[in-house]
């Protein structure tokens, strides 16, 4: 079965099958296991051993933190990729996703403040969770607009953590409109 992978703007080619994983036309070892029924998984790729926290946030759409770091993921089939790419369907639109937490935890530190423009990569909010801190990255950039939580509150798994405004048009318009 073919997949398409959407991480950021980058869109990886992968083939699941009887001779294993290919991505992007190549083989590739690996291996991906649950852990104790948990949402951990254990990625085993290229010889290296990877743990990865994984929620979905709807059909296709999954959150992935890696050492700390928040990735978005789409997910299609060839049947979805083809439909979307007619219809035009998941081109663009819908701005920056809510920054939610991974697990239930303690928000240790809050390191942005409403209308702070973020870069993909940079700190959002530290949260305790299993005796270990998580810094939350934003997965690309964007304006803060709302945040929900302060250091020392609680926090539950998927409760929204930061919103983000949704990109204006910086475009002048002429007489037209």
């Amino acid at each position: 079965m073919r997949y398409f992978v959407t991480i950021g703007t980058r869109v990886l080619e992968v083939e699941l099958g009887p001779q294993g994983v290919r991505v992007e036309g190549e083989d590739v070892v690996a291996d991906l296991a649950e852990m104790d029924g948990t949402e951990v998984r254990a990625l085993l790729l290229g010889g290296k051993s990877h743990r990865i926290l994984v929620g979905r946030e709807g059909p296709g759409d999954w959150s992935l933190y890696l050492s700390g770091r928040r990735l978005q993921a789409r997910v299609l089939d060839e049947r979805r990729q083809a439909i979307q790419k007619l219809t035009g369907m998941g081109l663009g639109g819908g701005g920056p996703k809510a920054l939610r937490a991974p697990m239930p935890g303690l928000v240790i530190k809050v390191e942005v403040k409403e209308g702070d423009q973020v870069v993909p990569g940079q700190g959002l909010v530290i949260v305790e969770a299993m005796k270990m801190e998580n810094e939350l990255r934003a997965e690309g950039e964007g304006r803060v607009g709302r945040v929900l939580v302060a250091a020392g509150q609680t926090v539950e798994k998927d409760q929204v953590l930061v919103e983000f405004e949704a990109p204006e048009d910086h475009t002048e318009k002429g007489p037209e409109g």
